[in-house]
């Protein structure tokens, strides 16, 4: 049976998205998130799924960052982007980051049902203005080979630091120590090469949609 896994935060896409992934599949389980943890424990459960639909702006995950690390983690699962953002230089950025297609969401049924089905034969699909647009920078490219190596729990971890979190906070969401938070940050430290965590987070930041836009949230290094 094939199993289709849908990452959105939007109900009435998701309920779109499945409508036409039933359609095309009708034997097909078909498997939902709404968040970024529940992305992660979707894909934990169901690793050899033939698919995944992720939207590019899902709570609790930055940009591409959620992309990368889900390639790393699964590399047999293929994935494709969904998102209302469909600049060129958006959709390249995907493809670069292992993404095997980029459907945006102004598309209709029918494109977005032939993407599908194009993409479970093994090919990538993607707008094809988005194959002029210019690769990613070397150094977009060298950060996402960083964040590749985080554990999935330094990856967590990062994500949270991103959002404001301070490491008590971060050790609660958890379940684990503040020790343990703090051993996981020196992990990330060395692995992304940065020397605090206003530096960690700048260097994720390279994988959001906006990268000059993200302003890292006023912590204590010490924390």
């Amino acid at each position: 049976m094939p199993q289709l896994l849908i990452a959105d935060d939007h109900p009435l896409f998701r309920e779109a998205l499945r409508g036409v992934a039933s359609r095309l599949l009708p034997d097909a389980a078909i498997h939902e998130a709404e968040d970024a943890a529940g992305l992660y424990a979707m894909v934990d459960a169901h690793p050899d799924a033939d698919l995944l639909l992720l939207d590019l702006n899902m709570p609790g995950a930055q940009g591409f960052s959620a992309l990368v690390h889900l390639r790393a983690m699964h590399p047999q699962l293929p994935v494709v982007m969904v998102s209302a953002r469909e600049e060129p230089a958006v959709v390249r950025r995907a493809l670069d980051h292992g993404a095997m297609g980029f459907i945006p969401k102004s598309s209709d049924a029918a494109t977005l049902a032939g993407a599908l089905r194009q993409v479970l034969d093994g090919e990538r699909w993607a707008p094809e203005a988005a194959l002029d647009a210019a690769p990613i920078a070397d150094e977009e490219r060298a950060i996402a080979a960083r964040v590749r190596e985080l554990t999935p729990q330094q990856f967590r971890v990062l994500q949270m630091l991103g959002a404001g979190l301070l490491n008590k906070q971060i050790g609660y969401e958890l379940g684990v120590s503040e020790a343990t938070i703090k051993a996981h940050m020196s992990a990330i430290l060395r692995k992304l090469g940065a020397t605090n965590r206003t530096q960690a987070i700048l260097l994720a930041g390279k994988l959001a949609v906006e990268p000059d836009a993200v302003v890292p949230p006023e912590v204590d290094e010490a924390d």
